[in-house]
């Protein structure tokens, strides 16, 4: 049986004929797929598959509306070009800073957006937020409305960024709405647009996340994906290194010091994850990983994507041992 309803949690058509298919339910009167509750309940996630071509039609929708949106990006784990959604829309944006209780509380707000005026942004304003910390979220409203052109405001950014989160608390903060999206530390839990009222004025629509194939989500399980996430604000570890010592990360991650002066590494990474020096030339761990040498200037940062990042004071030559698929650059020092 066919039906047009959609799962409150993920944007799925609910349906009751494949069990192997996104937005199945065995009862098709449910408000959400069985999947989504399955998560909610049991934690548990059944990978679906999506092309980043399925999500980049509906940005292009999106585009066609000319309406405000919502750019969402990990305070944290902002990608090497955080100007590439104008590859797809051209709509009024106020980027949105998440997951801030996750930084060190000595990092500002303003110093986060004079950083971020390196990039040449082309969008109406920048707030930091922090969903689980009801942080800013009043002043994020009060952009919504001094911006938005009609009732209805998109939120769109990569996977893994915080949007359900946020607009979870939008709902819980602004409207009487009893549904929730379903959240997920996993990749492409939002499957499909979905509409929230918030008042008769506004309307959240959240879009399913890009796929960025560079971060380290995408290659990981889930239990280990627990430990890269952070849940609480980072304790940043710094290490006096010499030539001939490596930093071994949760075993995901290793860089060797080849060439340089006495360096300070300072590592900006999940607490859960296990930090380990070793000398490089007695230690094993990682070397299966291709490796790729990085020539380091001055008070920059080596970002791992998805990972965090490492502030590197002096001008070094390292060799970094991670997955094949992860991307791993050089940036100016965020801190």
């Amino acid at each position: 049986m066919n039906n047009e309803k959609i799962c409150i949690g993920c944007g799925a058509k609910l349906q009751d004929e494949n069990i192997s298919l996104e937005g199945y339910t065995s009862n098709i009167e449910n408000d959400i797929c069985s999947r989504c509750f399955r998560m909610k309940n049991y934690g548990e996630y059944q990978i679906i598959a999506k092309s980043n071509e399925e999500y980049i039609e509906i940005l292009k929708e999106v585009d066609k509306t000319k309406d405000l949106v919502l750019y969402i990006v990990d305070s944290l784990n902002f990608g090497e070009d955080i100007t590439s959604i104008r590859e797809y829309i051209s709509n009024n944006i106020i980027l949105v800073l998440n997951k801030r209780d996750v930084l060190p509380k000595s990092v500002k707000d303003n110093k986060l957006k004079e950083y971020l005026k390196n990039f040449n942004l082309d969008f109406k304003d920048i707030i930091v937020v922090s969903c689980h910390k009801n942080y800013n979220i009043d002043e994020l409203m009060a952009m919504i409305k001094k911006y938005k052109s009609s009732r209805n405001v998109y939120v769109v950014g990569n996977t893994n960024v915080g949007k359900s989160s946020l607009i979870n608390k939008l709902i819980k903060n602004y409207s009487e709405y009893e549904g929730e999206l379903t959240i997920s530390p996993m990749p492409s839990t939002t499957l499909n647009k979905i509409s929230i009222k918030l008042s008769d004025d506004l309307t959240i629509i959240d879009t399913p996340g890009l796929v960025n194939r560079g971060n380290i989500i995408n290659y990981v399980d889930n239990s280990l994906l627990k430990k890269i996430n952070p849940r609480k604000e980072i304790k940043p570890k710094t290490y006096q290194i010499k030539v001939g010592q490596c930093l071994v990360i949760g075993d995901l991650f290793r860089i060797d010091y080849v060439e340089g002066e006495k360096n300070s590494f300072t590592l900006y990474v999940s607490n859960d994850l296990k930090v380990k020096r070793y000398n490089m030339n007695k230690c094993t761990l990682l070397k299966d990983k291709p490796k790729t040498s990085y020539e380091i200037g001055y008070h920059k940062d080596l970002v791992i994507d998805g990972l965090g990042f490492i502030k590197i004071v002096s001008k070094a030559l390292v060799d970094v041992y991670v997955d094949i698929n992860v991307n791993v650059f050089e940036r100016e020092a965020l801190i």
